[in-house]
């Protein structure tokens, strides 16, 4: 299905729905434990982390993305070819996440999913391998986002632009 021109509708974010692009990273259902003499709770495993190909290496970076509000155009989508990229915020604000099943190469109609803390927890994704997806997507104000992705040789970003914009005109789900 092409996804020129399309109105996106946008949905709320569930792990079943995301997981054919990835993981949700949250705390909410998560394994977890007491370490450091019982002081500190560890959610464990929270997302697979692929770094694939010669050299390749783990990075943590951080994003400061600046605030989008609809209508918001999607003019290109990107995809990460030796490795998953994670995106997690650092502060209690919603984002949007657009992702895409590859079609012979290209990205198919985008999905459109709202993020957003639930109450003291910070909930982020993990594209994996190889998952079309548009760059972030920050709302109600500059935001910082931890990012975990592939770093080392070899070309790790492929692009692809639309001939025609796809749009959100709302956000709500």
């Amino acid at each position: 299905m092409s996804a020129h021109g399309k109105i996106l509708a946008v949905e709320p974010l569930t792990r079943e729905a995301f997981a054919p692009f990835g993981d949700v990273i949250a705390t909410a259902g998560a394994k977890s434990f007491l370490i450091n003499n019982g002081t500190t709770e560890r959610f464990h495993d929270l997302a697979k982390v692929e770094t694939a190909g010669e050299g390749a290496r783990t990075l943590l970076s951080i994003f400061r993305g600046q605030p989008f509000s609809p209508p918001i155009e999607l003019k290109m989508m990107e995809r990460h070819p030796l490795g998953s990229q994670a995106f997690m915020p650092l502060s209690p604000r919603p984002f949007l996440v657009a992702v895409a099943r590859d079609e012979d190469g290209r990205p198919g109609c985008p999905r459109v999913f709202l993020v957003r803390p639930e109450g003291e927890s910070l909930i982020g994704v993990n594209y994996a391998r190889n998952v079309w997806h548009h760059p972030l997507i920050s709302l109600e104000g500059t935001s910082e986002f931890l990012i975990v992705d592939r770093g080392g040789e070899g070309n790790n970003l492929e692009e692809f632009f639309f001939g025609e914009a796809c749009r959100i005109d709302s956000l709500a789900t």
